[in-house]
């Protein structure tokens, strides 16, 4: 299983699942990560600490641990 905090800079992927319960899981849809969507990892702070990916156009900054729960896969072509 890979997941959104092992992505490599550059990579776009596609949301398989989300883990996590409650709150954190709604956070997580709230900001546009649902099954299916198209995410490409712009950034990672020097210390992995937050990622910043594009998401339905826009881009947003995760925490790791949030990241940690984002099932992915590998996207055909690997462009956005």
């Amino acid at each position: 299983m890979e997941t959104l905090n092992n992505v490599k800079v550059g990579d776009t992927v596609i949301t398989v699942k989300l883990h996590g319960e409650g709150a954190v899981k709604r956070r997580i849809m709230d900001m546009g990560i649902t099954k299916g969507t198209s995410i490409m990892v712009r950034k990672v702070a020097p210390l992995g600490d937050p990622i910043e990916v594009k998401v339905r156009g826009y881009e947003l900054s995760i925490r790791k641990a949030d990241a940690e729960m984002v099932e992915v896969e590998p996207r055909e072509g690997g462009k956005l």
